[in-house]
């Protein structure tokens, strides 16, 4: 293999854990909530989208400090616990619950006996027992609560955060978090997680900047004006042996670390074979991870139409709409580009780089104002995985900065397993304290046993 690819192996394994305690964490002083019983709050349809609707989790690992005091798990849990309810009270709306009102609409309520899960757990393995920490390992699922035959994508009802922290033997511990996608995105959550760490680490409230809920601004147009055909959530027949060869067998959950240097080669192949292509590494990367997966798993019919759809800040794009420093919600739009099997196996990678390239660059905030409007038409109810694969790009994160509450850096952090869903692909940081500033990425999707070689050959432009 390409000395600038990596495949990482991940060890498989049982994790004993015991759940010590569990109890709900509120807002330290009075909030916006306290004042009226009735109190509720909008959420926009990028917050109500049916991609949104789940409790994303992620996991955290701390190694031993060298203060290892008779107490210090305690010290731990009440450090993590003071700090959430102090942080809650600007971010209160993570105390509430999602609840449907008409058409389906969620929005957030809030009562007595709501507030954020905390779970307190143990493990009888040290931190070393769990083999490479660096890569995300499905056998890591014990780490985020779940409760007793819980029902998938459940939301509605459900606390908004789940934090559980798991101490090892070694001294070391994880946090296992569940955050509601429909509260806040990626960029969202690292600033409410930012805040909670920052507040553990000093002692006291810090957010910074001031949170801002104005979920207002992304309200639909009267009348809708749905200008886009808005291939992402169209729903699509599977006519291709996607389903089968994803859902219908037991994927492999497959990692590889790819470094600066290859990632600037893939952008230069592509640019090579067309001197008038404008692109940025990710089109470059997402387009031959795209073709390198089609070719891979012999996707068929030929003439099929696929989709590739990877999520867009539209943050930094918005004109007319204005959002204060602090916004902390949904802000993302799809991009999706469109091919037949046929050209995404054999077309240049220029070519398919352009698709991404023109995919993401159409998502502008007339297209996400449009976006806005189909969801108030349409309301989807299920997600739609027709020819699709999805790319989730966790690498604009700074989730190792942002995590450090008074402990250091995580030496992970990020997502434990994709197989539930096993067309998305998600590309990952490498970070943590071990890591050195290493400028590598990696990349995490699934794979059905038979196609793993030839999409290591392929990635590896072999």
């Amino acid at each position: 293999m390409d000395s600038c690819i990596q495949e990482l192996e991940f060890s498989h394994l049982h994790i004993p854990v015991t759940i010590n305690s569990q109890f709900l964490v509120y807002p330290s002083s009075p909030t916006p909530a306290d004042q009226s019983p009735d109190h509720s709050l909008y959420l926009s349809n990028l917050d109500d989208t049916v991609g949104a609707r789940v409790l994303t989790p992620s996991v955290y690992f701390y190694r031993p400090s060298n203060d290892q005091t008779r107490n210090r798990e305690s010290l731990v849990l009440k450090r993590l616990q003071d700090a959430l309810g102090e942080v809650l009270v600007p971010y209160y709306p993570l105390s509430g619950r999602l609840r449907e009102v008409e058409n389906g609409k969620l929005e957030v309520f809030f009562g007595a006996e709501q507030g954020a899960l905390m779970v307190s757990a143990s493990s009888s393995m040290a931190l070393d027992d769990l083999g490479d920490l660096t890569v995300p390992n499905p056998a890591w699922l014990p780490l985020i609560f779940q409760y007793p035959e819980e029902e998938a994508y459940k939301i509605l009802e459900m606390p908004l955060l789940i934090a559980q922290v798991t101490f090892f033997t070694c001294g070391g511990f994880s946090l296992g978090i569940r955050l509601c996608h429909c509260i806040c995105d990626g960029f969202g959550a690292m600033q409410f997680l930012g805040s909670w760490a920052a507040t553990a680490k000093n002692g006291r409230l810090i957010a910074d900047p001031e949170p801002a809920w104005d979920r207002e601004v992304f309200k639909p147009r009267n009348p809708p004006m749905v200008k886009y055909t808005h291939h992402e959530y169209l729903a699509v027949e599977e006519r291709s042996n996607l389903t089968n060869l994803l859902w219908e067998t037991k994927p492999l959950q497959k990692c590889y670390r790819i470094n600066k240097e290859f990632q600037c080669r893939i952008k230069s192949i592509a640019q090579g074979q067309d001197s008038s292509l404008v692109c940025s590494s990710f089109d470059a990367m997402a387009a031959h991870i795209w073709k390198s997966w089609v070719k891979a798993l012999e996707v068929k019919p030929l003439e099929y139409n696929l989709r590739l759809t990877f999520s867009v800040n539209v943050r930094t794009r918005l004109e007319a709409l204005k959002l204060r420093k602090g916004f902390y919600g949904n802000v993302v739009c799809l991009a999706c580009a469109t091919s037949s099997v046929s050209d995404v196996m054999n077309d240049y990678l220029s070519k398919t780089t352009r698709l991404v390239h023109e995919a993401r660059v159409r998502v502008t905030e007339d297209y996400l104002r449009s976006m806005v409007d189909y969801v108030e038409v349409k309301r989807p109810k299920r997600l739609e995985f027709g020819g699709k694969l999805m790319i989730t790009q966790w690498t604009r994160f700074e989730m190792y900065e942002t995590a450090d509450f008074g402990w250091g850096k995580p030496v992970y952090a990020g997502p434990i397993d994709l197989r539930p869903t096993p067309q998305v692909c998600v590309l990952l940081p490498q970070g943590g304290v071990e890591s050195g500033g290493d400028q590598s990425m990696v990349v995490c999707l699934c794979l059905p046993p038979p196609a793993v070689h030839e999409f290591t050959r392929l990635l590896s432009l072999k």
